[in-house]
């Protein structure tokens, strides 16, 4: 898999130029959903790298992260005469990142991509590795290929159009690059002021935590090892996320930040991760994050849904858990009495 360029951008327009400068191409198509056209498309449109470009719309949210909206952005790049040199710009959340990196990697058998989050959770998670899908079926991102975006340029500017339920969101893959690199990274995120953002200060922090993604990608591009790391909190925030699908939809942060507190007690049953971390960590969430509403009787549902999750080996559920901050224990099994008692944990406390 080709290694991507992460840029931090300081000047968009010569990042952007730059980035399709590197790019052999015939054409250009801009993807956008209906929020990000309207609040983002027109910080870059007037670009001259950009400015004749054709632009694909897709509605807004994870709702629409399927294999109807895939189809449409196939056919509006073969009515607009995209051939295998064409470059595709991706502008937009983890929704738009995921399923416009799928579209390129999948027409004409690959054309290039350049990834610009505008949500913090695209920007330190979802455009950043080379993952890329739609959900099928009720299931998160359950059809996709591994493809890295030539490019990746994260301008922090784009923050400004969020609101706090967003910011709350992108956070959340923040403290799990926290959990498993450092102590100091892990205390700094939890003493964050999330109630009033200091933007500036956040700009570092996501080249702190973009790096840690960075880093551990490098090392394990297609998840056959270490990688797996960035999984801690997503088997049951995964499971949450589809089961909330069904009802109410939730904010992929928000699933894993619920999903932190089941796999952190999880690691405190089974792998030595100090309880009053835990607790510090779970009291930080449930703080600013609240929780889903769930009983007894849904249980056989969510565990269920883990069972469908990617890093599991011949049915059994697996687990990245920590003995430790930054100290990651892959491939961990627990039972169903075990997950259940998670569970419990969470709903009651």
């Amino acid at each position: 898999m080709n290694r991507q360029k992460v840029v931090i951008a300081k000047n968009l327009e010569q990042s952007l130029q730059e980035a399709v400068s590197n790019c052999e191409h015939d054409r250009v198509f801009i993807l956008a959903d209906e929020t990000t056209q309207r609040c983002c498309l027109p910080v870059i449109e007037n670009h001259s790298c950009v400015k004749d470009a054709k632009c694909i719309t897709i509605g807004a949210t994870d709702t629409h992260k399927t294999l109807e909206s895939l189809t449409h952005v196939w056919e509006e790049l073969g009515q607009g005469g995209a051939t295998r040199h064409t470059l595709l710009i991706n502008i937009g959340g983890g929704m738009v990142t995921d399923l416009g990196g799928f579209a390129a990697s999948t027409f004409k058998r690959g054309i290039n991509y350049i990834n610009i989050p505008t949500t913090l959770l695209s920007m330190v998670d979802a455009s950043v590795g080379g993952k890329t899908g739609i959900n099928f079926r009720g299931l998160k991102n359950e059809i996709g290929v591994f493809n890295n975006a030539n490019t990746v340029i994260i301008d922090t500017q784009f923050l400004r159009t969020l609101d706090a339920k967003n910011i709350r969101s992108g956070y959340a893959e923040m403290l799990k690059h926290g959990l498993i690199s450092n102590e100091q990274m892990w205390a700094q995120l939890l003493g964050y002021d999330l109630e009033q953002p200091d933007l500036d200060a956040l700009r570092n922090m996501v080249a702190d935590s973009v790096a840690v993604k960075e880093r551990i990608v490098t090392e394990d591009p297609t998840e056959k090892g270490i990688r797996k790391a960035l999984n801690l909190g997503h088997t049951v925030g995964h499971a949450f996320e589809s089961f909330a699908l069904q009802r109410k939809p939730v904010l992929h942060g928000y699933a894993v930040a619920w999903g932190l507190i089941c796999e952190l007690y999880l690691s405190c049953l089974k792998t030595g991760f100090p309880t009053d971390k835990m607790r510090q960590t779970v009291s930080f969430i449930k703080e600013h994050y609240g929780k889903m509403t769930i009983t007894c009787d849904d249980y056989p549902t969510l565990l269920e849904l883990m069972t469908h999750d990617k890093k599991n080996v011949a049915g059994t559920i697996n687990f990245t858990l920590l003995g430790g901050i930054g100290d990651i224990r892959i491939n961990q099994n627990a039972s169903k009495e075990e997950i259940y008692e998670a569970l419990d944990f969470y709903r009651e406390g």
